[in-house]
């Protein structure tokens, strides 16, 4: 990642703050601000889930073992434990990372997916230990932290089309959603699927899909952390269908 690259995602960030913070990630471990795999949320840089997975997928991990910690969890509570092991190649003894989500640290728009969080968040923590990542997963933080808008952000902000008295399409719409929060377009449709309850867009009606749009947009505005967590649960559908 070059520093020019991150001021223009990130004009709030100085070049001497993106050498610092996340110049060195990027060169060693090849991750990426438009690919999503890094972001910058009020003053730091978190590493996101996806990125770390792309990390390890690059790097030939051998596998990756999740199971939940009994003595943590309470499910009548909606709360979840999980132990994540990493393992770097067939002879690594393992890396370990716990996570732990209930409804008191995770966004409201989440709520009843705790046990998934806590699943990624042990994922995250097990894959930060191996590789050496020095700097928080944005799935492990809490609710409070809002990512900054950027003026660019601002431009691809939806404007009304001439002409028509209405917004723009559905599908412009949906496109500058995903440019503007820098949302993985693969995983959006996937869980614009799911939310739809079709087995592919194309049979969704188009009240189906403005209602969807008009969702992502609200949750992408107001956490978008929580809707990163809900889009990564996506990611092994993502895999199997590539």
């Amino acid at each position: 990642m070059e520093a020019s690259s991150a001021r223009k995602k990130n004009p709030h960030v100085d070049s001497g703050k993106v050498e610092s913070d996340s110049g060195g990630l990027a060169k060693r471990y090849r991750f990426s601000v438009e690919a999503g795999d890094l972001l910058w949320l009020d003053g730091h840089w978190y590493v996101t889930h996806s990125g770390l997975i792309r990390l390890a997928r690059r790097n030939h991990c051998t596998g990756i073992h999740v199971e939940p910690v009994a003595q943590f969890s309470d499910p009548a509570t909606s709360r979840w434990a999980f132990k994540a092991t990493v393992y770097k190649s067939r002879t690594c003894r393992g890396f370990v990372g716990y996570g732990d989500a209930d409804p008191s640290n995770i966004s409201d728009l989440v709520r009843g997916a705790e046990m998934r969080v806590a699943e990624t968040r042990a994922v995250n923590r097990a894959l930060r230990k191996a590789y050496g990542i020095g700097i928080c997963s944005v799935e492990e933080i809490g609710p409070s932290v809002r990512p900054q808008v950027s003026a660019e952000s601002k431009k691809l902000s939806p404007q009304p089309a001439n002409g028509n008295g209405g917004g723009p399409k559905v599908r412009d719409r949906l496109c500058q959603i995903i440019r503007q929060h820098q949302l993985d377009a693969t995983l959006v449709k996937s869980y614009a699927t799911d939310f739809c309850s079709v087995k592919s867009l194309h049979e969704a009606t188009r009240e189906q899909v403005e209602n969807f749009v008009e969702h992502l947009a609200d949750w992408a505005q107001k956490d978008r952390n929580a809707l990163l967590c809900q889009l990564n649960s996506y990611l092994g559908s993502k895999e199997s269908a590539a």
